[in-house]
């Protein structure tokens, strides 16, 4: 993307505010599911305010869609990672790449190696999504008849035992919406462990080519 086009300019000056607007629709989330004595007054604030940041996140995506001069269905194919963000607005915090972009531009600092940006991608990746995830099958869990998952500790287990690809199988989500998230959950474990393990291979292979460039010859 031309970083003068219009597309490249919204992004890079809404990719840190919305990062943040993220962050606090995650913690707004969290109260809701897991403050139990909260007054119901400030549940309702934490309603309102998932509304108001998921309409800014529509909006967002409406305003990228509009100024790529791309039909709506045709962004929509084209732009996964927004569509899926706007529909599951929990995995809004994954988009560290964008920002981490948003944030060289403005700064102009050097980058970090290809590996080193993967790695700490993968790792903030892993528990941003963790806890999302975590917050998702414990609310869909809690209280369902024959569920394993009575505390928001047995969600955190289940998670790092799910992303981790373990699959201890001492809790199970037994409900449909559950098991839903725990495909979702499947999936990018394996994705992120595929790309840690992907990077990391090939930076064993750049060292250890560099080695062999640097070997005095035999003779």
């Amino acid at each position: 993307m031309d970083d003068d086009s219009p597309p490249a300019r919204w992004e890079q000056r809404t990719e840190i505010p919305l990062f943040l607007a993220s962050l606090l629709f995650l913690a707004a989330y969290a109260v809701r599911v897991l403050a139990v004595s909260v007054p119901p007054f400030w549940k309702d604030v934490c309603v309102y305010t998932m509304a108001a940041l998921w309409l800014l996140f529509a909006v967002d995506f409406v305003v990228r869609q509009q100024l790529s001069g791309e039909r709506f269905l045709r962004f929509a194919r084209t732009h996964f990672l927004h569509t899926v963000v706007v529909l599951l607005p929990l995995l809004r915090p994954l988009r560290i790449v964008p920002l981490y972009d948003a944030i060289q531009h403005r700064q102009g600092g050097p980058r970090l190696s290809l590996h080193a940006r993967v790695v700490a991608y993968a790792s903030l990746s892993t528990l941003l999504l963790g806890f999302a995830g975590a917050l998702a099958v414990f609310q869909q869990e809690r209280g369902a008849p024959g569920a394993t998952m009575r505390t928001f500790g047995d969600a955190v287990w289940w998670t790092a035992a799910t992303l981790s690809t373990v699959g201890y199988g001492d809790i199970a989500p037994v409900t449909a919406g559950g098991r839903a998230i725990a495909t979702v959950m499947m999936a990018g474990g394996l994705a992120l462990l595929g790309a840690v393990t992907g990077s990391f291979s090939s930076w064993l292979l750049q060292v250890f080519a560099r080695e062999g460039d640097t070997k005095p010859p035999e003779g």
